[in-house]
């Protein structure tokens, strides 16, 4: 039924979350410190004593800029180790396939590690921003990051402007650019993909409900059931890197 309504020139919109990067062996964002202290003895005396929900904010960097980079930096350079899994590449293999058939694809992300881009993924939206670009706190100009580990925490540009990174911390707002091109998609298509993602953090996890209401039918993609389980017009209970290929090959 799904490889159906793929196989057409649809309007396919997709929103990926944080099981996606899972299977890439990217820890989720709350269990990357767990991850962290069962691995890295060293880092243990480094992280044992804060709570990663606490370091994604301005507050926390304001008061403490070489810690939050230091932990951000250890995530960043986890994410360039990190190689695109069966679902990114068949989500990029469905962008090909549909513009091929005069259809139109739109992929959201809440991910920041830029596994979709890598993968050959072209039109992502990063609704949280991305761990791979960083820039001054001031000025928002891009700063260049090495290809390895940051040398200084925080890094700052020649003039002394620190440079953050380019991620949404707690508080802020999603950039506006994002949320235009997110609704733009989400209200045209005629199938929408939920993959990965737990639906409960606003406004992604509204985003199914509200292609709905604009008369898409709802797919929804995850080894456990969620708040819009019940209200889609196909649930698939699995990983993504299982079942996109299945349905997109």
């Amino acid at each position: 039924m799904v490889r159906g309504w793929l196989a057409g020139p649809a309007r396919v919109c997709v929103l990926t979350g944080s099981g996606v990067s899972a299977e890439s062996k990217i820890p989720t964002f709350r269990t990357a410190v767990e991850n962290q202290l069962d691995t890295h003895q060293d880092a243990r005396a480094l992280w044992a004593d804060f709570d990663p929900m606490k370091l994604a904010t301005a507050e926390a960097f304001a008061a403490n800029p070489e810690m939050v980079t230091r932990w951000y930096d250890w995530r960043r350079v986890k994410c360039m180790a990190a190689v695109p899994n069966l679902g990114h590449l068949a989500l990029a293999e469905l962008e090909v396939s549909l513009e091929a058939r005069g259809g139109s694809f739109t992929l959201l992300t809440q991910n920041v590690d830029g596994l979709h881009q890598r993968a050959g993924s072209r039109d992502v939206v990063e609704l949280h921003g991305s761990i791979m670009t960083w820039r001054g706190v001031r000025t928002g100009r891009p700063f260049e990051l090495p290809e390895d580990e940051l040398t200084d925490f925080p890094p700052a540009f020649d003039d002394g402007e620190l440079a953050r990174p380019g991620v949404v911390w707690f508080g802020e707002a999603l950039p506006e650019t994002a949320l235009v091109a997110a609704f733009a998609a989400i209200e045209s298509c005629d199938v929408f993909l939920s993959i990965g993602t737990s639906a409960v953090v606003y406004p992604a996890a509204g985003f199914a409900d509200l292609a709905h209401q604009h008369g898409a039918r709802i797919v929804e993609v995850n080894p456990e059931a969620t708040p819009i389980t019940g209200r889609v017009d196909v649930a698939l209970a699995g990983k993504s890197g299982l079942i996109l290929p299945r349905i997109v090959g």
